[in-house]
């Protein structure tokens, strides 16, 4: 019954992507590293995003503190990888999560948000922190535009 209420559970949350690791840099000798993922828009085909964000070694962790939490700061990049069909987006301002992943215990996590701007025609993917306690300044962006050449509409 147990499994079942929450099967229930997620199947009423949204769906967000899942990113695929596809590289790591070693940044020092204590284990701190970049990693690097791709993410494949669940809702538009043929747009794939790849974020860059600092992970924490465990040399690190030890001698700093704040064990569970890594920096909320991250880049991303989206590129059209094949024909684009646009899903079912939201298409207000608010836009909606395509990823998200924790970056600490309860407090942090790392999102990815779309939003569609239809007077240019473009997607914008916007890589930022969520904070329980306070937001945070550090953002990246990237657009994907939908215009193809040769189109009329």
């Amino acid at each position: 019954m147990k499994a079942l209420r929450i099967t229930a559970l997620l199947a009423c949350l949204p769906f967000v992507a899942q990113a695929e690791q596809v590289g790591e840099v070693g940044v020092d000798w204590v284990g701190n590293d970049i990693i690097i993922e791709a993410i494949a828009d669940p809702d538009v085909e043929g747009v794939t995003c790849h974020i860059a964000y600092f992970d924490r070694g465990i040399i690190d962790r030890l001698s700093k503190g704040n064990w569970f939490e890594d920096p909320s700061n991250a880049s991303i990049a989206c590129r059209q990888t094949g024909p684009i069909t646009l899903g079912d987006i939201d298409m207000d301002e608010d836009g909606e999560d395509v990823f998200r992943t924790s970056r600490s215990i309860i407090l942090k996590s790392l999102r990815v948000k779309r939003i569609y701007d239809e007077a240019n025609r473009t997607l914008i993917y916007v890589a930022h922190a969520a904070e329980l306690s306070d937001g945070s300044a550090k953002v990246s962006i990237s657009t994907v535009p939908l215009y193809q050449p040769g189109q009329t509409d």
